[in-house]
């Protein structure tokens, strides 16, 4: 295996508790987007986040409209991802909390400068920067190293689409081997994988030790080795994928 010289860290309950919260601010429109187009189903935040944890706001209403069989025209989609994204940026600039732990060893990580340090995100680069600016983790990432599937590509897509880490890949001007991802969900992990890059596993987010057990079994059906319920393990857990 290639040296590893890079880490690219999702955003959203890797670094930053944050999926809760933009689940809550946009279900109100996602309901509002339903009831318009005379479907009757209603989600709450939870429900949300349960079915379509890993993607962006772009790439759920998408999955919505398959499975509900309808179409928005796409001046109106892009009209309500703003929509979307103003109402979680609102919120996360109030509310937003750092994933336990987790700054620590970003602080580590950048003062000891052996490894680059990109985040790689489906949400929305406003969004990304607003939750890491949030949480004093800003400072640990260059500007030009924040990348987003939502904004950063010149057609947006979500993760499980590989595409944001081959971007973020190129970027950089590294090969994927060189880097390791810190993964959350099945759509970032698949994401990561698909590119190449091989994954650390984090499940510290999940509320309960039995959600955090059963993603745990299903990041490893996956083909993660490797996966953290707290970063404090996170050094170990880089040392075994570099071992690998």
């Amino acid at each position: 295996m290639p040296k590893i010289t890079h880490i690219l860290f999702d955003c959203d309950n890797t670094l930053v508790l944050s999926e809760e919260l933009a689940f809550e601010a946009c279900a109100d429109l996602s309901n509002e987007i339903l009831a318009k187009y005379n479907i009757d189903q209603r989600y709450t935040g939870p429900e949300l986040l349960s079915e379509f944890v890993g993607q962006n706001f772009r790439g759920m209403v998408v999955s919505l409209q398959k499975k509900f069989n309808f179409s928005i025209p796409h001046d109106e989609m892009e009209n309500y991802v703003s929509m979307e994204e103003d109402k979680v940026i609102q919120k996360l600039e109030r509310d937003a909390k750092p994933c336990v732990n987790c700054t620590p060893e970003l602080e580590k990580l950048y003062d000891g400068k052996k490894y680059g340090l990109a985040v790689v995100s489906s949400s929305a680069l406003r969004r990304v920067v607003a939750s890491i600016k949030k949480v004093g983790q800003d400072k640990f990432f260059p500007k030009d190293h924040i990348f987003s599937a939502a904004t950063s590509l010149e057609k947006p897509t979500t993760k499980p689409d590989p595409a944001i880490y081959l971007h973020a890949c190129k970027v950089i001007g590294k090969q994927p081997g060189e880097c390791v991802a810190v993964e959350d969900s099945k759509s970032g992990t698949l994401s990561a994988i698909r590119a190449g890059i091989p994954v650390i596993g984090y499940v510290g987010s999940y509320a309960g030790s039995e959600k955090q057990n059963e993603m745990t079994e299903t990041l490893k059906e996956l083909g993660v080795k490797i996966v953290m319920q707290d970063w404090k393990e996170f050094p170990d857990c880089l040392k075994e994928v570099e071992a690998i």
